[in-house]
C-alpha cells in the first residue's frame, strides 16, 4: 500500500506503511536506529538559510536556464550540496505533443547530465503505468511515499520499486506539481541512505514545491514549443524561427539540393478507401520515406496531400551523396511498404524528383497566416522532374546541376532532353541507371 502524506495542523505527517520484514536482523535494526539519531542532529544543519539560498536559485539565480532538464540537475546539486541525500531525482510530465504521451527527465549523480525520455501515445494503460505513483498522482494525490527498504519484495510490488530496491534505493517520495489549467505533473526523489529521509528533509523539499512548480512550467512549455515546433515545420525551419525570423518577407538564401515526391495514382486508391483508412494509408507511406529522408540529413518541410517537399542544405561536399542514399532508402522503403501491403493488388507507386540550386528559405503567406518554406526556380525544377516521372515511366528523375555535384561515375543514366512545364529551354533529364 503507498504511504500517502497528509496535512495534520502545521506539520506534516508522513503515513508508513509495514515495518521491517520478517525476519529482519535484529543488529541492523539497532544500527538504523543509530543512524535515525544521527541524522537528527545532521538535519540541523539545513539550515534555514540553505532553503533560502536555493529559493531566491530558483526564483532569480536560474533565469538563463532554458533547458527544464539542466534545471532539475542543478536543483539536485544545490540539494546535495544542503546535505540532503538525494541519490536520484526524477520528474514526469504530460505534454501536448502529436506523437509523445510524456516525457521523464532522470537525474543521478554520475550522470554527466540529466536524460530526457519521451513516452509514446499509448503507455497509459501498461503494466508500468496502472498502479504506479504516477496515477496516484494523477488520480489526485498530492505526495506518494514509499520506504523501499522496510517492504517485503513480494510479487505484487509495482515493478518500479522493485528496480530502485536493485539499484541501492531506501526512500522514495513523489509530489505534485501543478502547472495551469490543473496540469498534474510530478517531480520525486530517491535516497540510497540506510533509513531513507527523516521528516525535516521531506518537509525541506516539500516546502520548494511550490516555487518549482512556478518555474518548471514556463520551461516545460518552451522546451516542449520548440519539439512541437520541430514537427510542424521541422528542425531547420524552426531554428530559425525561435532565432526570430518572424516577419513575413523575411528570408535567407543558401545552396541546397531539393527533393519532391509524390504517390502516383493515389486519387484513385483513396477513392475506394474509407476516409480514416486513407489517413492511415498517408501516415504509413509518410512513415515509411520520411525516415531515410531524416536519416541522411535532409529535412522534410511540408507535406502536400500526398507528396513531400524536402531540402537537403549543402553543408558539405558529401551533401548531394547523402541525398543519393536517401533516395535509395526511399525506393527501398517502398517496397517493403508494398510487401506488407500484399493484400492489396494494387501496389504503391511514387515520382520523386532531384535539383540542386539557390533557394530562398523565408516566411510567405498572407498577414494572418504565414508558411516558413523555400523557394525560388530550384524548387519549380524538381516539381517538375516529379511530374515527368509519370511520363518517362521512371520513379526517379535527377537534373543535370544534381548529377554534376554528385561527381559519381556509372550512377546516372542519361535520359535525353526534355521541356518542363513553365521553363523556356528543356533540360538534360537523368535516372538511375539498370544495376
Amino acid at each position: 500500500m503507498e504511504e500517502r502524506a497528509t496535512e495534520a495542523k502545521q506539520d506534516r505527517v508522513y503515513l508508513f506503511g509495514p515495518g521491517l520484514p520478517d525476519g529482519t536482523n535484529s543488529s541492523a535494526m539497532a544500527r538504523a536506529d543509530c543512524l535515525a539519531a544521527d541524522r537528527s542532529m545532521e538535519s540541523r544543519l539545513i539550515a534555514q538559510e540553505s532553503k533560502k539560498d536555493i529559493l531566491r536559485w530558483l526564483t532569480e539565480g536560474c533565469s538563463q536556464y532554458v533547458l527544464i532538464e539542466n534545471l532539475l540537475a542543478d536543483l539536485c546539486l544545490h540539494l546535495v550540496h544542503a546535505g540532503l541525500p538525494i541519490s536520484q531525482a526524477s520528474m514526469i510530465f504530460t505534454i501536448d505533443h502529436p506523437q509523445w504521451l510524456a516525457a521523464r527527465i532522470l537525474w543521478k549523480p554520475e550522470m554527466q547530465q540529466a536524460a530526457l525520455t519521451a513516452f509514446e501515445h499509448g503507455s497509459l494503460g501498461s503494466i508500468h503505468y496502472d498502479n504506479s505513483f504516477v496515477q496516484q498522482i494523477h488520480d489526485g494525490c498530492d505526495i506518494v511515499r514509499k520506504r523501499i527498504e522496510r517492504i517485503d519484495m513480494d510479487g505484487s510490488l509495482h515493478p518500479f520499486y522493485r528496480e530502485l530496491r536493485d539499484d541501492g534505493v531506501t526512500d522514495f517520495s513523489a509530489w505534485l506539481l501543478l502547472h495551469t489549467q490543473g496540469r498534474r505533473h510530478i517531480v520525486a526523489f530517491s535516497t540510497d541512505r540506510i533509513g531513507g529521509f527523516d521528516a525535516k528533509e521531506l518537509d525541506f523539499i516539500g516546502s520548494l514545491i511550490p516555487i518549482l512548480a512556478l518555474v518548471t512550467e514556463v520551461r516545460l512549455k518552451n522546451r516542449f514549443a520548440r519539439t512541437l515546433l520541430e514537427t510542424y515545420v521541422g528542425p531547420q525551419a524552426s531554428r530559425e524561427i525561435l532565432a526570430g525570423a518572424v516577419t513575413r518577407g523575411t528570408g535567407r538564401t543558401l545552396e541546397a539540393s531539393i527533393l519532391v515526391c509524390d504517390l502516383r495514382g493515389f486519387s484513385r486508391i483513396s477513392g475506394r478507401l474509407p476516409h480514416h483508412k486513407t489517413i492511415d494509408l498517408l501516415n504509413e507511406y509518410f512513415d515509411a520515406v520520411g525516415e531515410p529522408i531524416e536519416r541522411f540529413g535532409g529535412e522534410i518541410l511540408k507535406f502536400m496531400g500526398d507528396g513531400l517537399l524536402a531540402i537537403f542544405p549543402s553543408d558539405g561536399s558529401d551533401t548531394p551523396f547523402q541525398l543519393l542514399k536517401g533516395v535509395h532508402g526511399m525506393l527501398e522503403a517502398l517496397a517493403s511498404l508494398n510487401e506488407r501491403r500484399r493484400w492489396d493488388t494494387t501496389p504503391l507507386r511514387q515520382g520523386i524528383g532531384v535539383h540542386s540550386g539557390e533557394v530562398v528559405l523565408g516566411n510567405i503567406g498572407s498577414r494572418n497566416r504565414l508558411d516558413f518554406t523555400v523557394i525560388g526556380s530550384a524548387v519549380n525544377v524538381a516539381s517538375r522532374l516529379e511530374g515527368l516521372t509519370r511520363v518517362v515511366d521512371r520513379p526517379v528523375l535527377f537534373s543535370k546541376a544534381f548529377v554534376d555535384s554528385c561527381q559519381l561515375n556509372g550512377i546516372f543514366e542519361n535520359l535525353g532532353r526534355f521541356p518542363l512545364s513553365g521553363m523556356k529551354e528543356s533540360i538534360e533529364v537523368f535516372g538511375l541507371a539498370s544495376r
